[in-house]
């Protein structure tokens, strides 16, 4: 009960930052807005098996990981928007230069909700998308809308993929 504490209070001083100066229904928005992301986010304080025994994560982590999921949102978002004009520029190129193709990346993220979210990640990312996971091979299968030679078992050219895991991996592991 105190880390949902702690997470609602945290969420809540990070809407007053962002909102600020706040008014009554700034405040009341903040509220109904912390208990929500206090409800969709209370995976990262769930307690996760560690060979064999179960880590519960204290309000320290908890606010280490917040704020790597902060920094995620806005790289998420500055990754997208390259997507996108890179893909608009291909549609509006004379020639479309397209050249699709399903590429099977290596990845080395073990929990399933952090798979979930790089294999989400990907997806909402205009041109590529997320086919199939081998999680006992650590295995992402992803179809890009332009598959270049260099693109291999190295993940040479995927720098999408590793700096989501990257960021990832301190969220959700």
């Amino acid at each position: 009960m105190v880390k949902k504490v702690f997470l609602f209070c945290f969420w809540f001083v990070i809407w007053c930052v962002l909102s600020y100066p706040l008014g009554r229904i700034d405040i009341i928005m903040g509220v109904l807005t912390a208990l929500f992301v206090t409800y969709m986010t209370i995976d990262l304080s769930a307690q996760v098996e560690e060979k064999g025994a179960e880590k519960k994560y204290g309000p320290i982590e908890i606010a280490k990981r917040s704020m790597w999921f902060l920094y995620y949102v806005p790289v998420f978002l500055w990754e997208c928007l390259k997507a996108n004009i890179d893909v608009a520029g291909r549609v509006l190129h004379p020639d479309l230069p397209i050249r699709p193709g399903t590429v099977a990346v290596k990845v080395s993220l073990k929990s399933d909700i952090g798979l979930t979210f790089l294999a989400n990640s990907i997806t909402l990312t205009p041109g590529t998308t997320s086919v199939d996971i081998d999680k006992e091979k650590g295995i992402l299968y992803v179809h890009w809308i332009y598959v270049r030679d260099d693109y291999g078992e190295n993940n040479k050219g995927l720098p999408v993929v590793e700096r989501f895991e990257s960021i990832l991996r301190r969220i959700f592991e």
